[in-house]
């Protein structure tokens, strides 16, 4: 199915669960995916064992927009024991075998962009151009770029008299986040696939609906009954099952750090492996001498991207003290183009609105100014979960603002007096997963990225790859995702001698 209309369901019945309902508004290829009203396991979309349903809400409307089951922990063991029943079949899978499957894949969901898009901007509340641009393009390329990888990697070597394997570490349970849906789902399934490992998917309860999209498209591309198994539900049921069931010799998740010490607390008792990417308070450097403008206006639209969802945004603005006045002037000013129920889209739910909320009146509290935005409601946004973006000023290193994950459109500006005290501040949270520095030159923004405890740095405005490793320090959390270092997580080595 190429065309994102009906596409009937894995077990071949005709969708007639209301997977396949159309907004007759939005109508084509740009229609959204509404939900199986099943959960997708062993090849087949079926019912699931409990009554409970999950409704999804558009965070723009308040509104309705689908629902999905409330899968339970017998659930994940169905969906376990089908992995483990086809991990032998698709472990023994030539790589250019695997290689053609995510091939199909990719040019099955490339034909659905329309749809993902819609699907995001309605269950997240993206913005539709950037639900094109990054909700479906981003994950299109990563799961391309795995397509190639599982062709070309030498999963075996001569290593003198040896020969060194590289085999699937076995079934994976995978726990996405809401705030990259489909992304984050393809960063972790598109590498396990290529490795040989067999998958049971637990998708965000807020957005589940891409997930089970991408279900389809995996059906449609030749995978293997079992290999791809999708369960939806709530964190506290299926995703504690699924981290805690015996038959999962690798959980990845991605989410808070309070659930990632959970979840490696689990997998240490049980010594099983674990993949982390946790929370995030990233620093962007702006040294002496750098291009003061373009470094805050690309701070500004790296942070209130996604509504200020992302783990990896550079919340944390360090300026010069003698340029500080002048940056805090320059953000004040070009936080207005971002209008909320335009450019700027609302957070995820409810709760996130009044967490986001809670830290901007916090922030004011510590004694922090307020320069662009406030806690209150934008203007003539009666419905939706909106939050005003804001710029925080005269912001100490120590204040809550400045060390605690916020995840909303919050920017804190905090002056430093030299280089070794912007490294100091940089490094002074109990994170590390991302960063920017901006230099006069390329050498001396370098220099300073290597002595950053950070997992990624952007230097300059550098464009995000999605051939680099991704993944954080300290309580980031543990282990790589994208590229060849991606792969390397869903694999385990064994070697021969002679």
């Amino acid at each position: 199915m190429a065309d994102g209309g009906s596409t009937g369901r894995a077990d071949g019945t005709d969708g007639a669960d209301g997977a396949d309902k159309r907004d007759p508004a939005s109508g084509g290829d740009g229609a959204i995916h509404r939900g199986h009203q099943a959960l997708f396991i062993g090849g087949k979309w079926v019912p699931a064992a409990g009554d409970g349903t999950i409704e999804v809400v558009d965070p723009a409307t308040e509104q309705v927009i689908g629902s999905v089951p409330a899968g339970t922990a017998l659930d994940v063991d169905t969906a376990v024991r089908a992995a483990r029943a086809a991990l032998p079949g698709w472990a023994a899978t030539p790589p250019a075998d695997r290689a053609a499957v995510l091939a199909a894949a990719r040019d099955l969901l490339a034909a659905r962009r329309e749809e993902v898009a819609a699907t995001v901007s309605a269950e997240l509340g993206a913005p539709p151009a950037f639900a094109a641009a990054v909700h479906a393009d981003l994950p299109t390329a990563v799961l391309a770029s795995y397509a190639e990888m599982a062709a070309s990697h030498p999963f075996e070597e001569r290593v003198g008299n040896s020969r060194v394997l590289q085999e699937p570490v076995g079934v994976v349970g995978a726990i996405t986040p809401w705030n990259y849906p489909l992304h984050q789902i393809v960063a972790k399934v598109a590498p396990a696939l290529a490795a040989g490992c067999t998958v049971v998917l637990k998708p965000a309860e807020d957005t589940p609906l891409v997930a089970q999209l991408f279900a389809d498209v995996l059906a449609a591309a030749g995978l293997p009954a079992g290999v791809f198994n999708l369960v939806t539900g709530l964190g506290p049921v299926a995703g504690q099952a699924l981290a805690e069931h015996p038959g999962v010799d690798l959980v990845s998740f991605t989410g808070s750090t309070a659930v990632g010490r959970q979840i490696g607390a689990t997998a240490g008792a049980a010594v099983k492996r674990v993949a982390l990417e946790l929370g995030g308070k990233s620093a962007n450097v702006i040294l002496p001498g750098a291009d003061l403008a373009r470094a805050v206006n690309v701070g500004l639209a790296n942070v209130f991207a996604n509504s200020g969802q992302t783990c990896s945004a550079w919340t944390r603005m360090l300026v010069d003290a003698e340029r500080y006045d002048e940056a805090v002037a320059i953000a004040a000013a070009a936080t207005a183009k971002y209008v909320p129920g335009d450019r700027l889209g609302p957070v995820v739910n409810a709760k996130q609105r009044d967490r986001v909320r809670g830290y901007i009146r916090r922030g004011q509290e510590e004694g922090a100014r307020v320069v662009a935005g406030g806690p209150d409601a934008p203007e003539g946004m009666e419905s939706g979960y909106y939050v005003r973006p804001t710029v925080f000023a005269d912001v100490q290193p120590d204040m809550a603002i400045a060390q605690e994950e916020i995840f909303g459109p919050v920017v804190v500006m905090i002056r430093y007096q030299d280089e070794e005290d912007a490294l100091r501040i940089a490094n002074g949270t109990v994170y590390g997963l991302a960063g920017a520095v901006w230099g006069a030159d390329e050498e001396s923004a370098v220099a300073f990225a290597r002595r950053m405890d950070t997992g990624q740095v952007d230097i300059n405005g550098g464009r995000f790859n999605p051939l680099a490793p991704f993944g954080g320090y300290k309580q980031s959390g543990v282990g790589r995702e994208l590229g060849a270092h991606g792969l390397a997580e869903y694999l385990q080595t064994k070697s021969l001698q002679f």
